[in-house]
């Protein structure tokens, strides 16, 4: 294997900052006119911190669904990081099942718990998130609007609305953005309420990789609320359906296998991925890390035939956080060699801070 090509460009004008990174401007400009965009979730921490969050969302759960050793797991493991907690509970069955195979009573409860995490970090997104598309500023959106007006592509891996709010924005006067997310009018029901994705759509443009929390899996069909055809607000929806126990069609699995497997199930997301192997333009992250839960999206670009990979890091690039998500974007640039030797993976890092996502 060869030495992934990595490299952070730095500002000629800045000689006492040797390790400054180039802007989101200066990248755009070397990148060329056909990109794409990976969205984390950065992007909508970027919008409140203090909601979107691992840590505003574990001081915001309603932990009495759960039960209290899965909420004493958090301070036990030192982290409020749900996927983290969810991973280690699922492993310790696991290793319980190889040493103690009699104690299938815990094991059953850490596996229990896990599936409970997992269904109160959806129920807390909701529960918390703004009510309202008003509830962000038109400046705001108009910002958004001109980051995005930057790619041909958006794949996020994002639950919330904020995307989807930002999108559907009817003012003229915001930058035009492509916003075709696959879903359109059942014909075998136009007065319903939802609209349904279309596996023949190929004009889609808005990818998204792990669900949300507007999708849901009605069997035959993914199908979409929306506030138009219902005169409903979503949100509302939403809280409504997990108050039935009515799940969204939502990958918040604790392992990249295990979501991979989740995506494997569902035709609308395994779509998404798919569309993510089969870039072959520049892509552009912003607000995502790479973590290890998330290997499965790096081997989705290492298997594609993206041309030069532009990774987003906040703050001083020697940061133990940037220096991790380097290692790992050079860790898919080597991984490509494997897939495509003819077609190597160039790795650039910009300054996320350059961009002001939303004003």
């Amino acid at each position: 294997m060869g030495k992934a090509n990595i490299r952070t460009t730095r500002r000629a004008s800045s000689p006492a900052s040797i390790d400054a990174l180039p802007t989101l401007e200066q990248a755009l400009t070397r990148s060329g006119a056909k990109r794409k965009i990976l969205l984390g979730n950065g992007f909508s921490i970027a919008w409140q911190n203090d909601i979107f969050s691992y840590g505003s969302l574990y001081d915001r759960a309603d932990f009495s669904r759960v039960s209290d050793e899965a909420k004493q797991a958090f301070d036990t493991l030192g982290t409020r990081d749900f996927e983290i907690v969810m991973r280690r509970l699922r492993d310790s069955a696991s290793l319980l099942e190889l040493y103690l195979p009699k104690a299938t009573k815990t094991i059953a409860k850490l596996r229990a718990d896990a599936d409970g995490l997992r269904d109160l970090l959806v129920q807390t997104i909701a529960d918390n998130h703004p009510a309202r598309p008003s509830d962000v500023q038109r400046a705001q959106y108009a910002a958004c609007r001109e980051f995005l007006s930057n790619f041909e592509d958006i794949y996020t891996l994002n639950y919330d609305l904020l995307l989807y709010w930002t999108l559907m924005q009817d003012d003229a006067s915001l930058a035009p953005v492509e916003c075709d997310d696959g879903f359109r009018t059942d014909p075998d029901d136009l007065d319903a309420e939802w609209v349904t994705w279309d596996s023949a759509a190929r004009s889609q443009s808005v990818h998204y990789l792990h669900g949300a929390l507007h999708m849901y899996d009605a069997g035959a069909d993914v199908q979409k609320y929306t506030w138009t055809r219902s005169g409903i607000a979503l949100i509302d929806q939403i809280r409504a359906a997990l108050a039935e126990h009515k799940f969204p069609l939502f990958v918040a699995e604790d392992t990249a296998e295990n979501k991979a497997e989740k995506i494997a199930h569902s035709h609308c997301l395994s779509r998404a991925y798919r569309s993510l192997e089969s870039i072959q333009k520049p892509l552009f992250t912003f607000g995502f890390g790479f973590g290890d839960a998330d290997r499965h999206i790096r081997r989705a670009i290492a298997k594609s035939k993206v041309t030069d990979l532009w990774v987003g890091l906040y703050g001083n690039p020697a940061e133990p956080s940037n220096k991790a998500t380097k290692a790992a974007a050079n860790a898919i640039a080597v991984e490509r060699e494997h897939f495509h030797p003819s077609n190597p993976l160039s790795v650039y890092c910009y300054d996320a801070g350059s961009v002001r996502v939303w004003g």
